[in-house]
């Protein structure tokens, strides 16, 4: 197995080195052949290490940066005036080749916009998309764009959709995943134009495998493989479907907390209830792709823990081992002179 080396934008989100350095370090020690490089202020690395009982090493470098991007700062003034920022740093590293992906759980407008600045888009995309993977009954579903592109044309969903069977196939091995397109019904004469012809478009395609329309349900039922979208819908979506995951969560808490029989019912329940949280643990499905750049740059939930942190780390190591980059490119080659324009 090839070596992997990932830079971590350790100063990004909510906790900072609290929790990514944590992660690093389970990371390093599940998997032989990953290299970390840290990337921040030196003394905060190295006050984490010290007191995570760690030291840099060969597996473990550090590289400090001076500046930090705030969760709330504009994303052009952050790529303007902050080129010394442990996101920029980490980007930087991917770009010059001493680093094979960029994990951050920094300002998520400021990572796009240096993402695509530094390392821009693959020949054939015009824009990147934010992708993740959802739970549902027949197992991970890949879903894109979350919120990078509000608009979007029929052009850029078919790009999405052959980005996204790429990393759906690598992830979930399979050769031909089944792509649907998010819609209002699943009739071919249902949505608005550019989801029309976008359908059109998906369609011709002899390199994706095109199920036709599917609604916010098919999402959780795992119609397909690959759920395509604007990122207004995404988001929107993805949104949602967390804050319904919190409701039923605390509705959940308070009536097995009602009295002494609702308690006795949620301590036979607990086996039952414990295996279904792990199964739908938003933390197990962190780490969203900002598809179609020219390198691996994974954006993890900003509020997320070291256990979160760490599926963000997993992520990037295996878009890098599945080769998704060279396999979105080469698909992009054997498009038609049609598709292509």
């Amino acid at each position: 197995m090839r070596e992997i080396t990932v830079a971590i934008d350790v100063m990004g989100g909510d906790h900072g080195p609290h929790v990514t350095i944590p992660a690093a370090i389970k990371c390093l020690a599940r998997n032989d052949s990953l290299n970390i490089i840290l990337v921040g202020s030196q003394d905060a690395i190295e006050t984490e290490l010290k007191a995570r009982h760690a030291q840099p090493g060969p597996r473990l470098r550090i590289r400090h940066a001076s500046e930090v991007v705030a969760m709330d700062e504009s994303p052009a003034l952050a790529l303007r005036n902050k080129k010394d920022s442990s996101m920029r740093v980490a980007i930087d590293l991917v770009k010059a080749g001493e680093a094979d992906a960029c994990v951050s759980a920094g300002n998520t407008g400021a990572l796009m916009a240096t993402a695509r600045f530094v390392l821009k888009t693959l020949p054939g995309i015009d824009r990147p998309a934010i992708a993740t993977f959802m739970p549902s009954l027949k197992g991970p579903v890949l879903m894109l764009d979350l919120g990078a592109n509000v608009d979007c044309t029929a052009e850029h969903l078919l790009q999405f959709a052959l980005m996204g069977s790429m990393l759906a196939s690598v992830v979930n091995h399979k050769e031909r995943p089944t792509v649907g397109l998010l819609n209002i019904g699943e009739e071919e004469i249902k949505g608005n134009e550019v989801v029309k012809q976008a359908a059109e478009l998906v369609r011709a395609s002899h390199l994706i495998n095109f199920h036709g329309n599917v609604e916010g349900d098919d999402i959780y039922k795992g119609t397909v493989d690959v759920v395509v979208c604007d990122g207004f819908v995404g988001n929107v979506s993805l949104k949602t479907a967390e804050g319904l995951a919190k409701m039923i969560s605390t509705l959940l808490r308070q009536e097995f907390r009602r009295n002494i029989f609702t308690k006795l019912a949620g301590l036979v329940a607990l086996p039952v209830m414990t295996a279904f949280k792990r199964q739908v643990d938003p933390r197990r499905f962190n780490g969203a792709t900002l598809l179609g750049l020219r390198g691996v740059v994974v954006k993890s939930h900003g509020g997320a823990d070291h256990f979160a942190f760490e599926h963000a780390i997993e992520a990037a190591t295996e878009e890098v081992e599945g080769s998704v980059l060279k396999r979105i490119s080469d698909q992009l080659h054997q498009l038609s002179p049609v598709e292509q324009a």
